[in-house]
C-alpha cells in the first residue's frame, strides 16, 4: 500500500425528497445561478419545475444552458463559460447525469481561465480557481457527482480526454433515487457498466497489502450484480434504485483507491472509440473491457484468480490461476450479455475503417495504463479482438 492523502470536500445528500435541501444550500453561493442540463428529459418528468421553483423562492436570478451532449462536447462547454462571464454568474447547478455535470466542471474552471477552457482538458494549463457548483443527479453511472474528474469531447478534432483539478469538486449533490425512475433500461444498463467498469479500473494494479480495499471493490461488484437484475425486472424499484444509485458513487469517489493507483487504460481505449463514433460509454466499456482482461491476464494471472474466485465463484480446483481468470472474464461478459450490454464494436455498426484514428486517439499521449502499458500494437490487437 501506498502512501496516500484522501480528500473529498463534496456534501452529499441522499434519499427521497432531498430536493428542498436546494433552498439551503444555493443561497451559500450568490444570487446568480447558471442552470445546466441536457436533452430535455428534465422538463419531460416534472424535475425541471420543481428545481426552477425552488430557485424561484430563493430569489435567484437564474440563466440556462440547455443540451449537454452525452458526451459533452467543448463547444457548449464554451458557450457556458461565456455566460458565466458576460452575466458574473456566482455559481452553476448541473441538473443531470455525469455528462452535465462533467460540462459544468470545465466551465466552472473555464469561467475562472483567460484562454480557451479545451486549454484546461488537454493540461496546457491547470484549474487553480473555479466557480462553485453542485449537483442534482439522474443517473447512476459516471460518479462525477462527488469526484473532481471531468471527461470532455472535442467532435471537430475527434478527441476526448478526461481531466479533473482539486478546485473541481462539487460542493454539494443531490442524489434522490425517485429522480432515476425515468431513466430507460439501455441507459441503466449503461451506467451498471460503468460504475462496474470504474470498480475493475481500481481493482487491476500492482500494489501489495491492499487487502481491505480488494475486498470493499469486491463487495461492491457483488452487490451491483445481485441488485441489476431487480431494477432492469421493475425500473421503478425505489431500493434498488438507491443501491445502484449510492453505488455509483462509492465506485468513483476515492473511497474504494486509497493507498494505490488503478490502471484505467481500458477508458483510455473507450475514449478513443466514442471520440470518432459517438457511441454510449458504458457500451464501449462492456465491448472493451474483457478483450483487455484477456490480453493483460498474463501480467499477474493471480490478481485476475482472486476476482474469479470471489466475485465470480469460479471454483480453482485443478486449474492453473490463468485458467481460474480466464473462466471468471467469461463470467463477467456473460453476466454483461445477460443484462444485454453489447457484446462488440460491430453492434454500434464499427469496423475496422477507422481503426488506426482510433489507435491513434488513444496514443495521443504515448503508452497508458498504470497495470501495464498498453503500446500502439497492443491497442490494435485490443480493437481488433473486440470487433
Amino acid at each position: 500500500m501506498q502512501n496516500f492523502t484522501f480528500y473529498n470536500p463534496t456534501k452529499l445528500i441522499f434519499g427521497k425528497g432531498e430536493l428542498e435541501q436546494l433552498k439551503t444550500e444555493v443561497p451559500k453561493y450568490g444570487k446568480k445561478v447558471l442552470l445546466v442540463y441536457g436533452g430535455g428529459s428534465i422538463k419531460r418528468t416534472g424535475l425541471y419545475e420543481k428545481v426552477t421553483s425552488l430557485l424561484q423562492e430563493i430569489g435567484a436570478e437564474v440563466f440556462e444552458l440547455p443540451g449537454v451532449e452525452p458526451n459533452p462536447r467543448i463547444s457548449t462547454a464554451r458557450k457556458g463559460v461565456e455566460i458565466c462571464k458576460r452575466e458574473g454568474i456566482d455559481f452553476l447547478l448541473a441538473v443531470g447525469g455525469g455528462s452535465v455535470i462533467d460540462c459544468t466542471k470545465l466551465i466552472a474552471a473555464g469561467s475562472k481561465y483567460d484562454g480557451d477552457p479545451w486549454d484546461l482538458v488537454v493540461k496546457k494549463a491547470f484549474a487553480t480557481e473555479a466557480l462553485p457548483f453542485g449537483t442534482v443527479l439522474t443517473i447512476a453511472a459516471t460518479g462525477s457527482e462527488m469526484n473532481s474528474g471531468s471527461v470532455i469531447t472535442n467532435w471537430e478534432t475527434n478527441e476526448k480526454y478526461g481531466w479533473g483539478s482539486p478546485v473541481t469538486f462539487p460542493k454539494f449533490s443531490i442524489l434522490d433515487p425517485v429522480n432515476t425512475f425515468s431513466v430507460p433500461k439501455n441507459q441503466t444498463i449503461y451506467g451498471i457498466v460503468d460504475m462496474m467498469s470504474h470498480v475493475l479500473e481500481h481493482y487491476f494494479h500492482l500494489d501489495e497489502n491492499t487487502n481491505y480495499q480488494d475486498r470493499m471493490c469486491e463487495s461492491l461488484l457483488i452487490t451491483i450484480m445481485e441488485t441489476a437484475p431487480k431494477l432492469l425486472q421493475d425500473l421503478e424499484n425505489y431500493d434498488a434504485r438507491a443501491t445502484i444509485l449510492y453505488a455509483g458513487t462509492m465506485a468513483l469517489n476515492g473511497t474504494l483507491n486509497m493507498g494505490y493507483r488503478g490502471d484505467w487504460a481500458t477508458h483510455n481505449l473507450e475514449h478513443a472509440v466514442s471520440a470518432v463514433y459517438d457511441i454510449p460509454h458504458g457500451g464501449g466499456l462492456a465491448i472493451l473491457f474483457p478483450h483487455w482482461l484477456e490480453h493483460n491476464i498474463k501480467v499477474k494471472p493471480e490478481r485476475f484468480k482472486q476476482l474469479a474466485v470471489r466475485v465470480f465463484e469460479v471454483d480453482p480446483e485443478g486449474k492453473t490461476a490463468e485458467q481460474t481468470g480466464l473462466e471468471g472474464i467469461r463470467k463477467l461478459r456473460e453476466y454483461w450479455t445477460s443484462i444485454e450490454a453489447p457484446v462488440r464494436l460491430a453492434d454500434y455498426d464499427i469496423d475496422d475503417s477507422k481503426i488506426d484514428i482510433m489507435a491513434d486517439r488513444a496514443m495521443a499521449n504515448g503508452e497508458f495504463g498504470n497495470f501495464t502499458k498498453l503500446n500502439r500494437q497492443d491497442v490494435l490487437a485490443i480493437y481488433r479482438a473486440a470487433l
